[in-house]
């Protein structure tokens, strides 16, 4: 078995024990009756709802990697790109440190289908900047328009928020204006940096932005079924709890979710809300995720070995040995 092959099998298996293990972490704080009783309370069609909206995120997120193959140069067809997306993040989303995770499982695809290994690492740091200009997007809107639970939980001065929620719009902004203006790489200490043009880095921030938005409404979904809770108070808890998670790469934001929806919230969410939240963003998409990976291996060897086969049954010398 080949050097390759061990390490992918040892990568499913970390995956496997995550699966477990967030499962463990997710139930074990919570007797059965309280999650029982607590997921019983929200209605189905909030329930089918945040279904939705996490498959409308996770749609988003496949675009990502379908601008970052136009950025780089290699436009591989959409279902290309969404297979890779999908099976990367929803392990990325749980592993922690996306970049790393994630980015190990998207080089596993895309170095099959001709991309160098420079051109992966571009695909990453592309997917990477469209988070953060998503994130910082509608950061700066949910700050503008509820600064007093961003005060709450930051513990600023009222007038504070307001700052940062320029900042965060300006970063957007600044990007799109470079990318229309800038026609040689930027340079940033060592690296370099090719700007992608206007169209694609427009579609950056679109897209970007609306994953964010569908995870806040998937999130709302299930915290405010029989709370007064609303859509703008959602997406402040976690908006707010995701940069957080992006600063301490805690592994599927385990514990810094909740302690951000309890500060903003205030109770609005319960405990059936929170973990059928993390089931429905985290834990499905990973047991979908998984799945798709191993059999993808499994085609993709059965498909090497077979050409194999048919170029030696070709080859007049192997015919003749």
């Amino acid at each position: 078995m080949s050097a390759r092959n061990v390490t992918f099998n040892l990568f499913l298996l970390l995956g496997v024990i995550l699966a477990a293990y967030l499962l463990y972490n997710i139930f074990s704080s919570y007797s059965l009756d309280e999650i029982r009783q607590s997921i019983a309370a929200i209605p189905a069609a909030r329930l089918v709802s945040a279904v939705v909206f996490c498959a409308l995120s996770y749609l988003c997120l496949t675009g990502f990697d379908w601008l970052a193959l136009r950025y780089v140069g290699k436009p591989l067809s959409y279902p290309k790109a969404a297979i890779t997306s999908f099976t990367a993040l929803s392990i990325g989303h749980n592993l922690g440190v996306a970049a790393l995770s994630s980015g190990a499982v998207r080089y596993r695809y895309y170095t099959r289908w001709g991309l160098t290994t420079q051109e992966v690492a571009k695909v990453i740091l592309f997917c990477g900047t469209t988070v953060a200009l998503g994130l910082s997007a509608l950061a700066g809107v949910i700050v503008l328009i509820n600064p007093a639970d961003v005060t709450k939980l930051l513990r600023v001065g009222y007038g504070d928020p307001w700052w940062l929620g320029v900042f965060c719009l300006l970063v957007p902004i600044v990007y799109l204006i470079l990318s229309a203006t800038v026609r040689s790489s930027l340079r940033l200490w060592k690296w370099r940096f090719e700007m992608p043009d206007i169209k694609i880095a427009i579609g950056q921030v679109a897209m970007g932005t609306l994953n964010f938005i569908f995870v806040a409404a998937c999130l709302h979904q299930v915290v405010a079924g029989d709370t007064q809770a609303s859509f703008v108070q959602s997406a402040t808890a976690f908006v707010l709890a995701n940069i957080a998670v992006l600063v301490t790469h805690v592994p599927g934001g385990l514990g810094v979710l909740e302690a951000t929806v309890s500060v903003v919230l205030q109770g609005a969410a319960s405990i059936g809300g929170l973990v059928a939240f993390r089931v429905i963003y985290f834990v499905l998409p990973l047991f979908v995720g998984l799945p798709v990976f191993a059999i993808s291996e499994l085609v993709i060897k059965k498909t090497k070995q077979s050409d194999k086969c048919r170029k030696h049954s070709s080859d007049p010398q192997a015919q003749l040995l």
